[in-house]
């Protein structure tokens, strides 16, 4: 396996290369700074959505940037499409084109779907007219979920989505089991840092919590999202390719889960 660096990335099912390492600009209001931070330290995945209402800002940053667009790579968050007030294909066409507006980047590298909730007839309707976007060419590139109906997709005979943006749960071996890569919100569990086995391991080698949660993400292949306001904190972040972890400290990180009961935010489990 070729060492893992800033520029390592994941082949994923629709042919294209998601970058490992990803930034997330929620609850960032002013976020032009931090992805301008985030581009200049090497980062070239920012994660947004419609209901973080900074999706000009981010566009605005990678125009300004002079950084080819191509060479970044752009994850966008739906608002809640799998519900009711969006059952219909105009509305989701009508919501996507608003995305599109708003970056006025031309296209969309990967279009999730979020949450689950609406019912499955909702979910698959929402899912089939995105797919008329997606492809070469098109507006959207990818298509990924951040939900756990992926059963139920497979079972209308539709394509497998590419991603599946969650907590780290147990979705994870199906994701994997079904070439689904794994983006991973909520990776620096919201800065609750006190657990004396990460505290140990940080210490170990020599970095900070945040660099270990990161790495750990890293090495288990997952595509973690950190964010940060503060430039420094996002430099810092990106700090984790000059170290390696253990098996053993690995083994301990992992020993950490606690399944639906240690999630931080909505668990898409919960969702009928």
């Amino acid at each position: 396996m070729a060492p893992l660096t800033i520029s390592s990335t994941l082949k994923l099912s629709s042919g294209h290369d998601i970058p490992l390492l990803g930034f997330g600009v929620f609850q960032n209001y002013d976020c032009v700074p931090a992805v301008e931070a985030a581009l200049k330290a090497g980062y070239t995945h920012i994660d947004t959505a419609q209901m973080y209402r900074n999706e000009e800002q981010v566009g605005a940053a990678v125009k300004a940037s002079g950084i080819p667009r191509e060479s970044i790579w752009i994850t966008l968050d739906s608002f809640d499409l799998a519900s009711k007030v969006f059952q219909t294909g105009d509305r989701t066409t009508a919501s996507l084109q608003s995305s599109l507006k708003n970056l006025d980047l031309g296209y969309i590298d990967l279009y999730l779907i979020h949450s689950g909730h609406g019912g499955k007839d909702v979910r698959l309707q929402t899912y089939k007219t995105l797919l008329e976007f997606s492809g070469p060419e098109k507006p959207i590139r990818s298509i990924g979920v951040d939900i756990h109906h992926l059963e139920e997709i497979r079972e209308a005979g539709l394509p497998t989505p590419t991603v599946n943006q969650i907590e780290q749960k147990p979705i994870v071996e199906y994701c994997r089991a079904h070439g689904i890569a794994v983006s991973a919100y909520c990776p620096l569990v919201r800065g609750n840092f006190g657990n004396p086995v990460l505290q140990e391991v940080a210490k170990e080698v020599d970095k900070t919590p945040a660099q270990v949660l990161i790495r750990w993400s890293i090495q288990k292949g997952f595509v973690p999202l950190p964010k940060s306001a503060h430039p420094a904190r996002v430099v810092s972040n990106a700090d984790i390719y000059d170290f390696e972890l253990s098996d053993l400290a690995m083994a301990k990180l992992d020993a950490l889960d606690r399944g639906s009961d240690g999630a931080i935010s909505w668990n898409p489990t919960d969702v009928d």
